[in-house]
């Protein structure tokens, strides 16, 4: 009797030690899920993406205001008679950027050359100037008037213009023809940094190629300048 009372006692302390572990592991488990669920940081959501459009496709029109205070859309831009244009060099640009400084003098010089032509340069400037306060919508109209800019200089104030062309650059250059299809994406030419060593000036040659009824050559080159600030 007095082994089996010990056997039965035994029993039961096992059990009840068993119950305690599950018990224990349990709110370990529980432990662990709260603590996963309060340290886990909350999804992002990016309101932007840049899709970008590709050569061949047609870009979207818009509606940005320029440092003039008027609010101009591409079917409202006229060439330097004061014509439809033939087509559009649209160019992402900026105030602060090196690359989009050492560019300015090229861009004014392309649009003397080619708006009266059919081809007037479009500036968009893309930048968040909480970002970048020199490129706040003020900065840009001083430097539109101390430069004596010859074209339209827009502000994509709400940053909803580049993403959708893919921009990412500036400076960074989309060609279109009067249609609004890309023909042309990239770069001015060959030496963003310094004009004096220009080997190859793909922008025009792009434009001269239109001219002609021919296609670019290369379509595509790499837009070499600063990341977009947004």
């Amino acid at each position: 009797m007095k082994h089996l009372m010990t056997a039965l006692l035994l029993g039961l302390l096992l059990t009840a030690c068993g119950n305690a572990t599950e018990a224990g592991k349990e709110q370990a488990a529980n432990t662990e899920t709260t603590e996963a669920t309060e340290t886990k940081p909350e999804a992002k959501t990016v309101s932007q993406r840049a899709e970008g459009i590709a050569v061949g496709e047609q870009a979207p029109d818009f509606e940005l205001k320029n440092v003039d205070g008027k609010t101009y859309s591409l079917a409202g831009i006229k060439d330097a008679n004061g014509l439809a244009p033939k087509g559009y060099v649209v160019i992402f640009t900026c105030n602060t950027c090196p690359f989009a400084v050492a560019s300015e003098q090229r861009i004014i010089d392309l649009h003397n050359k080619y708006a009266p032509q059919g081809y007037p340069v479009v500036a968009i400037q893309p930048n968040d100037p909480a970002i970048q306060p020199g490129d706040s919508f003020e900065a840009m109209q001083e430097r539109a008037e101390e430069m004596d800019y010859p074209f339209v200089y827009l502000f994509d104030e709400g940053q909803e213009v580049y993403p959708v062309y893919g921009a990412t650059k500036t400076p960074e250059v989309f060609l279109l023809d009067a249609d609004r299809y890309v023909k042309y994406h990239g770069a001015i030419d060959d030496s963003v940094r310094d004009p004096e060593g220009v080997e190859e000036k793909y922008l025009e040659n792009a434009i001269n190629a239109l001219m002609k009824n021919e296609t670019p050559h290369p379509p595509v080159t790499k837009a070499v300048g600063c990341g977009i600030k947004a």
